[in-house]
């Protein structure tokens, strides 16, 4: 326990507001808690091993973690900076970093590189803020600049929901990153119940559901879990899940050539979100080596979505980031590991 109290919001400040590395550079403590703190912890539990830079502005990084595991996570240039016509800045670049939350995957989509090395362990509430404070330290940007952070790397979120809420927690708080909750977005394959435990916990996060097909016999094929959480049960416990009147759902689709992009899969759709306060975010298929699908065409993707719109579903087409690096998530990591065998 540090005493007394404030210390502790100066150890915070020092931490999320400054990202020193060291406790000896927390100048307003007294050196006798700098050399406690010393003994006791360790600031930075994960370092990073290997970063990749897109032509697009994106960052992808490969964390090692103090047991020799790695995880990914992913710094994307949403919009770059803007000046106004004298030179001066109109608005700072925009970034959004995709988080991992456990080493590995249980839920194990055939679709998804992470799922090859199966699970390994869930990740601290450290391991997360970790991941976005080193982030935001190595490109610059400042405690004070806003950024969107989605649980949507590594891991499924739910699976480790009481790290990932803690990690929240430490993210929204003043003294921590500021990462006001409606810029924070947990993606989840759908475990139902714990759609329902999130929602009590009352967090103020989005929600995102990774759905990718419309009927359980093609989910089951994708999404081996559908079995234990069929979509019937996710879409009843997304009903149920309170969502901020200015919000809505986010359905994650991700368009495979010739498996789920036609024209019938989106009818099912329209009537499967009837009812409900949905965004429908279609996502291009990334190939690695060894897959067996195939990134659809544009064409497919703007039909689909034209389909949807014309049905009043609000539907945007994700913009792919990182294509010419390592884009599929897991794929830096298994390159890495395959290296190191």
């Amino acid at each position: 326990m540090v005493e007394p109290k404030f210390r502790i919001k100066q150890i915070f400040h020092w931490l999320y507001h400054h990202y020193v590395e060291d406790f000896s550079q927390m100048k307003n403590l007294p050196k006798a808690l700098q050399e406690n703190l010393s003994e006791r912890f360790e600031i930075a539990p994960l370092k990073i091993a290997t970063v990749q830079d897109s032509i697009d502005g994106s960052r992808k990084y490969l964390f090692e973690l103090h047991d020799g595991h790695t995880v990914e996570a992913v710094l994307l240039l949403m919009k770059p900076k803007v000046y106004n016509e004298d030179g001066s800045l109109k608005h700072h670049e925009r970034y959004t970093i995709c988080i991992s939350s456990q080493v590995g995957c249980k839920v194990g989509c055939a679709f998804c590189l992470t799922a090859k090395g199966g699970f390994v362990r869930n990740l601290s509430a450290g391991e997360i803020v970790e991941q976005v404070r080193i982030i935001k330290r190595d490109n610059g940007i400042a405690a004070n600049r806003r950024v969107n952070i989605v649980f949507m790397g590594m891991g499924e979120p739910l699976d480790n929901l009481d790290a990932v809420a803690q990690a929240i927690k430490i993210m929204k708080d003043p003294d921590g990153l500021m990462i006001s909750p409606h810029r924070q977005t947990i993606s989840t394959s759908g475990l139902s119940h714990k759609i329902a435990r999130l929602g009590k916990l009352e967090l103020g996060v989005n929600l995102a559901i990774s759905l990718h097909a419309v009927d359980d016999a093609l989910r089951e094929k994708l999404m081996p879990i559908n079995r234990a959480y069929n979509i019937a049960s996710i879409i009843e416990a997304v009903r149920r899940f309170p969502v901020n009147t200015r919000k809505k759902v986010l359905f994650e689709y991700l368009m495979i050539k010739d498996v789920n992009d036609d024209l019938k899969a989106a009818k099912k759709l329209v009537a499967l979100l009837d009812g409900i306060k949905a965004k429908v975010n279609l996502i291009y298929f990334n190939p690695y080596p060894g897959t067996e699908f195939k990134r659809p065409d544009e064409a497919s993707m703007v039909r689909f979505q034209e389909y949807l719109l014309s049905k009043g579903v609000l539907c945007t087409i994700r913009e792919s980031k990182g294509i010419d690096i390592s884009a599929a998530c897991g794929q830096l990591r298994e390159q890495t590991i395959a290296k190191g065998a």
